[in-house]
């Protein structure tokens, strides 16, 4: 009997690229519930090296808001710089030139949900890519900025996921060396 296709729905290893967006230390000691949010955000970090999904991490601004804290600075040490609060332009991604790995699915997490990350989410819809934002890995200082910002996002066609969701998607089967490592990092 021959497998089925997957979903469209459902993201997988090969068509994705992950994004951590601006997790400076300045600012991310006053975000609601940084620590939370780094985690996750070291989850995802993880899980994208074990399944070789290319991964990118941005920051803006750093002579105001300082550098990518260390133990993300440490994993992606070549992180964009930019002042736009939207990452668009300094990823050098197209999908609507076809991207040759076809990595059109783009997993966003950051800070801050209402600013770069909701501008970058945006942008990137608006290219054509198919955008997966992980609740649990984003964040802003104020709470209702985050949900505000969560909603317009998904009113705009992203796609509103978690990190433990996003790991076994890319995982996509149990019962492999790689099933090992990722059930390792959730329970983590």
């Amino acid at each position: 009997m021959s497998e089925l296709p997957h979903s469209h729905e459902l993201l997988s290893r090969s068509e994705s690229r992950l994004l951590i967006v601006d997790m400076q230390e300045k600012i991310l000691p006053v975000i609601n519930g940084h620590e939370a949010i780094t985690a996750n955000c070291l989850k995802l970090i993880d899980a994208a090296k074990i399944l070789n999904v290319p991964t990118t991490a941005t920051e803006q601004y750093p002579k105001g808001l300082g550098s990518t804290i260390a133990a993300i600075a440490e994993q992606l040490p070549d992180r964009p710089e930019k002042i736009e609060f939207s990452c668009l332009n300094c990823l050098d991604w197209s999908a609507s030139a076809g991207d040759p790995e076809g990595r059109f699915k783009i997993v966003v997490a950051g800070i801050e949900s209402h600013v770069c990350v909701l501008q970058t989410v945006l942008d990137l819809l608006s290219q054509g890519f198919r955008v997966f934002v992980v609740a649990d890995a984003v964040g802003s200082r104020k709470l209702l900025d985050r949900e505000i910002a969560l909603q317009r996002m998904t009113s705009s066609g992203a796609v509103i996921t978690t990190t433990e969701s996003v790991l076994f998607e890319w995982c996509e089967r149990a019962g492999t060396p790689e099933f090992k490592e990722i059930s390792r990092l959730v329970r983590d």
